[in-house]
């Protein structure tokens, strides 16, 4: 399964998910970020590349749908409702990463 993780910026919640996910057996994990000045930003390579879009909140999932439309036919999308206040690899985050993400997760 090819899990791709979106969040704002790309440098806090998508990383953190793709690190934590990287090592569950049957996964393989990329993250990216939907604004201009991501880390890395989300492109058609990754939406084709993916099985699964996990994004952090509602705002990402309606930028991929304006930015990427028909390329999202098909592709489960799962939001997370996380926000925007949690430092990379802090341990709430991973814990609520874990919690939510892990049902959309299981090969």
């Amino acid at each position: 399964m090819h899990a791709l993780f979106v969040c704002s910026r790309n440098r806090l919640r998508s990383p953190t998910a793709e690190a934590i996910f990287s090592s569950w057996p049957g996964i393989e994990t990329a993250s990216a970020g939907t604004a201009p000045d991501a880390e890395e930003r989300v492109s058609s390579d990754h939406i084709r590349w993916a099985d699964v879009i996990v994004v952090m909140e509602r705002s990402h999932k309606a930028r991929l749908a304006k930015q990427f439309g028909d390329s999202l036919k098909g592709k489960k999308i799962v939001c997370l409702d996380i926000p925007d206040k949690y430092a990379f690899m802090q341990p709430e985050l991973i814990a609520l990463l874990e919690q939510r993400a892990a049902p959309f997760l299981r090969t």
